[in-house]
């Protein structure tokens, strides 16, 4: 790709100067970073937007070393948000005695998929504020402090949500289940199914 020509922008001139001069380094590094090739061009495109949005903003005063944060951000953000472990073997994987994905049995398959269904009928069973908190705070991973002003309640109200909301989807997921009403315990039933 050629970036010789005339630039009439300031920025977009400092952006060919200082920025794709390392363009070279940059697939290079994300290469070495990233085992997914498939995503390398997104990277590479996001991390040069990402640049680029900064620098209209501020022009950073060590572009190189700026670009190779940014692209280093931009990895462990798309890390966390997908959730993919990033494993490099030491060695072969006969020798590390591990099932590989590809050498899952439909046996381990259906095992997980009826693991998650009964979790999913516990969360559900939930009374719906519970419900709402652990959902956010666990499957979302939104602090607790975020969960609490998206809902308008005290961060107490929410610690006390999640144990509860813990507590029951333990008791239901182990196949116990909570005291009875008549226990005097404050065990109330809201409505078919739900736990409370």
């Amino acid at each position: 790709m050629s970036y010789r020509r005339a630039m009439d922008n300031p920025l977009d001139d400092w952006f060919v100067r200082e920025i794709l001069v390392h363009e070279a380094a940059l697939v290079q590094y994300l290469r070495r970073c990233w085992s997914q090739t498939d995503d390398l061009h997104d990277l590479r495109q996001e991390v040069y937007v990402r640049v680029y949005e900064a620098a209209a903003r501020s022009l950073p005063q060590q572009p190189k070393s700026f670009l190779f944060a940014t692209a280093r951000h931009l990895m462990t953000d798309r890390l966390r948000r997908g959730r993919i472990v990033s494993i490099e073997p030491a060695g072969d994987f006969e020798s590390l005695n591990v099932l590989l994905v590809d050498e899952v049995s439909p046996e381990h398959r259906l095992g997980a998929r009826q693991i998650l269904k009964h979790l999913a009928a516990a969360l559900d069973r939930l009374p719906e504020r519970c419900r709402q908190i652990v959902w956010l705070r666990r499957v979302e991973e939104l602090p607790q402090k975020t969960v609490a002003a998206k809902l308008g309640i005290s961060e107490k109200a929410v610690e006390k949500q999640i144990a509860k909301g813990m507590r029951l989807l333990a008791e239901h997921y182990h196949g116990r289940s909570p005291a009875p009403k008549s226990a005097g315990r404050g065990v109330k039933r809201r409505g078919a199914g739900r736990l409370e």
